[in-house]
């Protein structure tokens, strides 16, 4: 590997660790609404319950997302960005 190509490497991966110690923060954050969830899945032509295959969740969580109940949490909250 070229020199410089390591060095950037080796940053990205220090940038990255702080980070995730939240020293800065992240320079992006998506966050989708309900709403947005729907259309997304109305976007690919999914039924619920295929959409939910599709990203591994429960046809019943993917209801209750999509209806404003409930929002990600815990390891959920990783994926979306």
């Amino acid at each position: 590997m070229k020199e410089e190509a390591y060095k950037k490497l080796v940053d990205s991966v220090h940038e990255a660790g702080q980070i995730r110690r939240k020293k800065p923060k992240a320079s992006r954050v998506f966050e989708y609404q309900a709403a947005d969830i729907e259309a997304i899945r109305s976007t690919f032509g999914k039924s619920q319950a295929e959409f939910a295959i599709t990203i591994g969740v429960r046809t019943d969580t993917l209801q209750d997302r999509e209806q404003g109940r409930r929002r990600p949490v815990g390891q959920a909250v990783r994926y979306r960005g």
